[in-house]
């Protein structure tokens, strides 16, 4: 396996503009001889069919939801960055760029980097003209807020909604291809595996929710935009149904996995409240511009909060990192809650959790100020939690929410697979080991609106792609896999359910390959997932059949590729002998407990080629080259 960015020569900001050029096209009369699979219907997959539905191709679009918009893209809340300087605060497309491949620690490479800042101004544009109501000032221009890891003002929001509008706004335009009849739209569709013929991406099987009905799809190219594998760890802040299966599927028929160690803990959610908990619900990062994060400065005060005076309140953020306060980046707001929850001032019944609070900002603005900007939010909050957060600090803990890995992409976003493309959370290609907040709504638009659409023509155009027949022998071998694999899972009548098994593999993954990673912790981890697994084949239970609407089913067979990506995860984490970013490993830190890179051993992506059931993965390294920005220590002091 051979990994070629693709990456353009010349000047770093010509750079996209220059490929676009020396791309192929495809004419427009011969577009719709060209068929096209998009998987997913999020931000980055509905933005991408309607995008090339408009264009003229012919489109199916899948989703496992019963309707597109449903995708999780709409559980974002905070906000999505671009460069426009509206505030003329100082900011730019280079400070945009910079910005993020700094919070990632640099670990991205550059030229996909400088070219998502480069399409974020066209992103506000699209979506204002889609009618996505942005909130304004008084005179009718669009707002912005920071977010962490900057020190402008670039992010646009609509209050603590901004997935859902943003998804409305690309769901519209899907719809209006599904009518137009470019668009054929599949939902309570699951993608189970990946059909490549003589070496390229040609299709997908399928597994009808309701139905039970296998079915294979056959295109010139195939699209993933399934999303991240935050679910590994059980408790998330992702819906119950994201999963890592399309993927996964991908992974083991050829396209390489990158950096599935880079996982990112969100510094603001609700704490973990009991066993019982099937999933963790987030606190906006926006809430930190006007929140203040705080714990007793004594161990052991459980006191209630406005009990303690200002004098014993230990403001950690804005006292460990002064220049940022509490809108540092997200790896070092959970990293810094974690250490204050361990050195025993932690709050709550747990003592695993942070205080948030607003009254200062309350006094300053006034309450109906931070009802305009929050409402929802704080709704929200008091409902889960029954505490009013205009009275007293919400209680927030760090939790899995997004993954910086992905499967590994080249700068046209196509995957190792030729004809295989993937975007948004899906690839790893934007954010290193860290992502910034507001910034992967940024990506998943960039992906479909204004990449996808040149890329894939480059790709069809380029060759010839002959057909395939249903009764192919590769795609009748997959077909035959899917069915088997659906069998072996309800063949087996043990004793204990997918959830069961999905929920004791979290909780390994928390403490061995979570916050905090160390070598013995994640060897012990890859000792146990194994057996964790041979135990899933033997003794899970499958209730009902195949024929029907069956969650259990749906449950078990991405609880299995859970198992196994979970082990890829920790043998990522443990072979990268650094910490950057989300990847923190104990032994690799400063005297004062921030993260130490090692940038001559391990300033490359970490791509990992399937090898076969049961043998290890295969390391490639793609070198990461550095010729516009300085590699130097992260700071945000």
């Amino acid at each position: 396996m051979e990994l070629i960015s693709g990456a353009p020569s010349g000047p770093l900001a010509e750079k996209w503009e220059r490929h676009k050029f020396e791309m192929k096209l495809v004419n427009p009369a011969n577009k719709r001889r060209f068929s096209v699979i998009v998987v997913g219907s999020g931000l980055a997959g509905g933005s991408a069919a309607a995008t090339l539905g408009e264009l003229g191709y012919g489109v199916k679009c899948f989703c496992f939801q019963d309707s597109p918009r449903r995708a999780h893209s709409i559980a974002a809340q905070g906000g999505i960055n671009a460069a426009k300087n509206y505030q003329n605060d100082g900011d730019s497309i280079q400070r945009l760029f910079y910005d993020t491949i700094k919070g990632g620690d640099f670990r991205a490479r550059e030229a996909n980097v400088y070219r998502l800042a480069q399409i974020s101004v066209n992103i506000i544009d699209q979506c204002v003209a889609q009618g996505v109501p942005f909130a304004r000032e008084y005179g009718g221009l669009l707002a912005n807020r920071s977010f962490g890891g900057a020190q402008v003002s670039r992010t646009f929001y609509a209050r603590g909604q901004t997935g859902q509008q943003l998804l409305l706004g690309a769901y519209q335009a899907l719809e209006r291809q599904i009518s137009a009849g470019t668009v054929e739209m599949h939902p309570r569709t699951e993608m189970l595996d990946l059909v490549v013929v003589d070496g390229r991406a040609r299709g997908i099987v399928t597994r009808h929710l309701v139905t039970g009905k296998l079915e294979t799809h056959l295109a010139d190219a195939v699209i993933l935009a399934t999303g991240g594998y935050g679910n590994a760890f059980y408790l998330s802040t992702n819906a119950k149904g994201c999963n890592v299966t399309a993927t996964w599927r991908a992974h083991r028929r050829g396209a390489a996995f990158a950096n599935p160690c880079f996982t990112q803990i969100h510094p603001t959610c609700i704490p973990v409240s009991g066993d019982y908990q099937s999933k963790l619900t987030l606190m906006s990062e926006s809430l930190r511009n006007d929140g203040r994060v705080w714990v007793p400065k004594q161990r052991g005060d459980h006191r209630a909060p406005g009990q303690i005076p200002d004098a014993e309140r230990d403001y950690y953020l804005e006292r460990k990192y002064p220049s940022y306060g509490n809108l540092c980046p997200r790896d070092i707001a959970s990293r810094a809650a974690k250490e204050a929850c361990d050195d025993g001032r932690g709050v709550g019944e747990t003592g695993l959790g942070v205080y948030l609070d607003f009254r200062d900002s309350i006094q300053r603005l006034g309450e109906n100020r931070i009802r305009e900007r929050y409402g929802n939010l704080f709704e929200m909050y008091q409902r889960i939690t029954d505490e009013d957060p205009y009275k007293v600090p919400m209680r927030i803990f760090p939790a899995v929410h997004y993954t910086m890995g992905g499967l590994w992409v080249d700068y046209n976003l196509m995957s190792t697979i030729p004809g295989l493309h993937v975007l948004g959370e899906a690839n790893f290609s934007d954010h290193g080991a860290n992502r910034l907040g507001a910034s992967a709504l940024m990506q998943g638009l960039a992906d479909g609106y204004f990449v996808i659409p040149y890329t894939i023509g480059h790709y069809l155009a380029s060759q010839p792609i002959p057909p395939v027949a249903a009764d192919h022998p590769e795609v009748r071998a997959v077909e035959e896999a899917v069915r088997s694999r659906t069998s072996r899972l309800l063949s087996i009548r043990g004793g204990r359910t997918a959830d069961s098994f999905h929920r004791e593999l979290g909780r390994l993954l928390w403490d061995k390959c979570g916050m905090a990673r160390d070598a013995a912790g994640l060897k012990e981890a890859l000792a146990r997932i194994p057996s964790l697994r041979e135990e899933f084949w033997k003794n899970l239970n499958v209730p009902g059949s195949g024929e029907e609407l069956n969650q259990g089913l749906e449950r078990a067979g991405r609880v299995a590729d859970f198992l196994e990506f979970a082990e890829l995860m920790c043998r990522d984490a443990l072979h990268r002998e650094e910490s950057c970013g989300g990847h923190f490993r104990t032994e690799h830190q400063t005297p004062d407990g921030e993260a130490r890179r090692d940038d001559e051993h391990f300033t490359y992506v970490a791509a990992w080629e399937y090898q076969g059931e049961g043998k290890p993965a295969l390391l490639h390294k793609e070198p990461l080259e550095f010729e516009n920005v300085h590699l130097s220590t992260r700071s945000y002091k």
